[in-house]
């Protein structure tokens, strides 16, 4: 028999080396799920297939994993290296096969109890053939004939995903159970719930009618209330009033097709090896854990591009994971994408729902029934595309939905999953940079995705990064206890703040969760010159300050650092089109240098960013302005910024953390020697003088504009929080002119916005709105030590000739 088994395997893998294109999940299983390849592995396999084994044994192969099909000898004894949980209508099959893997996995656990050394780790792997949810088209191939079997693999061979688990310790079992005699029935009861929520989390629920779906909603009490509502206010039929809610829903529910995402899977293959040299993706595995423990995942990712889209979901289904339903702007429901777009998950939400009750009440009830269902979903909290680069501030009306499903009793619990997305290049950045000098946006089109599409070519690196889970269940018991309450108001008291803390927090974790790269980080030293230009020598000692810098004090353990040394990442910048970094030598050297035009583009890739470094460059702006400071004024000084900065770039440590914060950076400045520190008191170290300018220069404008903020105050206590933003601004605007100022958001509204807002909430206005000038001269005379006598004479000027 085995002879036989052997016979066919090798005929059996001739098709397959033709036919079948298997990708792992995770990509690098051995670093994802910390495997110890000192100890044996024992792979565990849903069902009986050969087929499957044999895929198994091609992915192991080429993931540098143990061969599944050799066996393990251990202690003069040799066991096979994998066993299957239940049979299968297969030719080679055993009949006994779940006695044959209890026999196996107790000849393991006897082993163990005679060597305590060994650890026997159980790998769970499963191989999934397509991916259609429920009762849809994908076959399930323990049930197939031997033609419906060659059907399968011609159709789903390039739709194949080999999927490995985190292990399971036989040791630590047995320490945890000791002389358990069913152990080994328990552990196959565990394998076997574990596979089926597995097969869940790839496919997701059934996708459901959409006609009863919408019945099912028109008929819901709320709806019913707003129908009636409608007709009331309009004074129109209740039957027309319901025609409408109708019109709406077909307007806003998605309408997915499992073969239209197969297709584009296919299409973004393409696309992202044609556009990008590669995709990087992090903590994969938080996601793929959630949707494991049956939570409802509601991804919350920054919007950089139109790419945003169509990348996500591209990479959950590579993840192993159901694509999300997408809230898209129904700016994008034009012909031929809206209905694509449709068809691969999106549902269209207008920008506003104001003054229209029956849409805002279906749309609510729409999101309800989509968790309900356990669909996942997801939606820009920034409400459109970031023109600058940063993050904007929160739009929360679909966060508001999100808690209030919650309330209304979801069996599940919701898991918010902020995501942070960042780009070498942009393919909108040309028209951010037009926009923010005032161009007049272009709606989107079809010809605008044509003309989109002929600049297709070598973007450089694209980065997902999947930041730390908000469990809401757990996250409301924490902060806000009475939310399980029920309220007679529609809105109850603890919802809006709720709402606000739990989208500030969304922000926070996004942002722990960047990705440094080459791009964004030569780019930011390079604009941090005043000539937008360096030499060589001194670009390459700049990198190599600040990659120590991020590694030595990270700004979290979410955030990705590239690996590549200095010189390796500039020649990568130097090779990517349109970047507008160029090379230039003279008799002194080479300078690297920033094109004129491609230094306003540039600082959009710098604003992904600079929340990182924004501590250590106020740091050296202190040292480097008062020249002799004490470790004490230092973190006094910070700690008087700190409230507007952490406001305005949604930075994480809290005010108690500062002080350490500042210490650990003053430690590595000193280590690497751009400043002297003796005892408790920090100096200039002259021959790291440029060094220190460099670091310092990331937070210049952003004190810039408090200052122009807090001196406007200073002149005119009694301003209107309005006039004050509008003053604000035009002086800023005056001052990007007269200076070569060419980052768009220096004079940003939104920025003087939350400028103002930060000062209310720290105190700075007293209860009839008026500034309190003895609070706002100790940080006004700290900041204008920090800026140049230049600068403040042009702030200065600007202010008399507003007065």
């Amino acid at each position: 028999m085995s002879s036989l088994l052997n016979f066919y395997r090798q005929l059996l893998n001739i098709p397959l080396s033709l036919l079948i294109k298997s990708r792992s999940i995770p990509t690098d299983p051995i670093s994802e799920l910390n495997l110890d390849l000192t100890q044996p592995l024992l792979y565990v396999l849903p069902y009986t297939s050969q087929t499957d084994l044999l895929i198994l044994q091609k992915n192991c192969k080429a993931l540098g994993l143990p061969d599944p099909l050799e066996p393990n000898q251990l202690h003069e004894q040799v066991l096979p290296r994998f066993v299957f949980l239940d049979e299968s209508r297969r030719f080679f099959k055993s009949k006994g096969v779940k006695e044959e893997t209890l026999k196996t996995v107790q000849d393991y656990l006897n082993l163990h109890k005679q060597h305590a050394e060994m650890d026997v780790q159980l790998l769970p792997v499963s191989v999934l053939w397509g991916r259609a949810p429920g009762k849809e088209k994908a076959p399930n191939l323990r049930f197939l004939g031997v033609f419906q079997r060659i059907w399968a693999t011609l159709w789903y061979g390039r739709d194949n995903f080999t999927r490995f688990s985190q292990t399971v310790s036989l040791g630590e079992m047995i320490k945890t159970h000791g002389d358990d005699s069913q152990l080994a029935k328990k552990l196959f009861r565990v394998a076997r719930l574990h596979f089926a929520k597995q097969r869940y989390s790839a496919m997701g629920p059934k996708l459901p009618d959409r006609q009863v779906m919408f019945n099912k909603l028109l008929d819901s009490a709320a709806l019913k209330r707003a129908i009636a509502d409608e007709a009331e206010s309009k004074k129109i039929s209740p039957e027309k009033a319901r025609q409408e809610a109708e019109k709406i829903l077909e307007e806003i529910a998605a309408k997915v097709n499992h073969e239209s995402l197969r297709i584009a899977d296919r299409i973004l293959s393409w696309l992202w090896n044609k556009l990008y040299q590669g995709i990087n993706v992090q903590n994969g595995e938080r996601v793929r854990k959630l949707a494991l423990e049956g939570h409802e995942i509601v991804y919350v990712p920054c919007h950089r591009s139109h790419m945003d889209y169509l990348l996500l979901s591209y990479i959950l289904y590579h993840q192993g994971l159901v694509p999300p339903h997408i809230a898209a702007g129904i700016n994008l429901n034009f012909f031929p994408a809206g209905p694509l777009f449709r068809s691969w998950g999106a549902f269209f939400i207008r920008r506003t729902f104001k003054g229209n009750r029956l849409y805002s009440t279906i749309f609510r009830e729409y999101l309800a029934e989509l968790f309900y269902r356990g669909y996942s979903v997801e939606y820009f909290i920034e409400g459109g595309r970031s023109r600058t680069g940063r993050l904007l501030e929160p739009k929360t009306g679909m966060m508001s939905m999100t808690l209030q499903a919650l309330q209304r009793g979801l069996t599940r619990p919701i898991s918010i999953v902020p995501v942070y997305i960042g780009y070498e290049h942009v393919l909108e950045v040309d028209t951010y940079a037009k926009e923010l000098r005032g161009a007049t946006k272009e709606k989107e089109n079809a010809g605008l995705v044509l003309r989109v599409i002929k600049k297709l070519k070598n973007l450089g690196q694209g980065y997902v990064n999947f930041g730390e889970p908000i469990q809401l269940n757990n996250y409301l018991n924490q902060h806000f206890p009475d939310w399980k309450q029920e309220a007679d108001e529609a809105r109850p008291k603890w919802l809006n703040p709720a709402v606000d803390k739990v989208a500030n927090e969304v922000m926070v974790n996004i942002n722990k969760a960047a990705a440094l790269n080459a791009k964004n980080l030569i780019g930011s030293i390079l604009l941090a010159s005043r000539q937008r230009a360096l030499s060589r020598e001194q670009l390459l000692e700049q990198i190599n300050s600040v990659l120590e810098l991020v590694k030595a004090v990270p700004y979290s353990d979410d955030i990705t650092i590239p690996s590549d040394n200095a010189e390796t990442m500039l020649n990568h910048v130097l090779a990517l089109p349109r970047a507008g970094v160029i090379t230039q030598k003279d008799s002194f050297g080479e300078m690297i240098s920033l094109e004129r035009e491609a230094a306003v583009l540039m600082t959009y890739y710098r604003n992904n960013v600079q929340h990182l470094f924004v501590l250590p460059s106020l740091v050296a702006s202190i040292i480097l302005h008062l020249e002799a400071v004490s470790k004490d004024l230092i973190i006094k000084c910070v700690q008087q910024v700190y409230p507007f900065l952490k406001a305005e770039l949604f930075l994480h440590f809290e005010p108690s953390e500062v002080r350490h914060q500042v210490e650990l950076i003053l430690a590595e400045f000193a280590r690497q020697h751009v400043i002297k520190g003796e005892s408790d008191l920090f100096k200039i170290n002259p021959p790291a003088l440029r060094t220190l300018q460099l670091h310092s220069n990331g937070v210049r404008e952003v004190l810039q504009r408090y200052y122009i903020g807090l001196s406007l105050l200073m002149s005119q206590p009694e301003i209107s929080r309005g006039e004050f933003e509008k003053e604000s601004r035009t002086i800023a605007q005056r001052l990007s002119v007269l200076h070569g100022i060419n980052a768009p958001e220096f004079f940003d509204k939104a920025l003087f916005s939350t400028f103002s807002n930060t000062l209310k909430a720290q105190g700075y206005f007293d209860e009839e709105g008026k500034a309190i000038v003895a609070k706002i001269q100790p940080i006004e005379e700290l900041l204008r030590s920090l800026i140049s006598v230049e600068i403040q004479l042009t702030i200065k000027g600007a202010m008399e000739k507003e007065a």
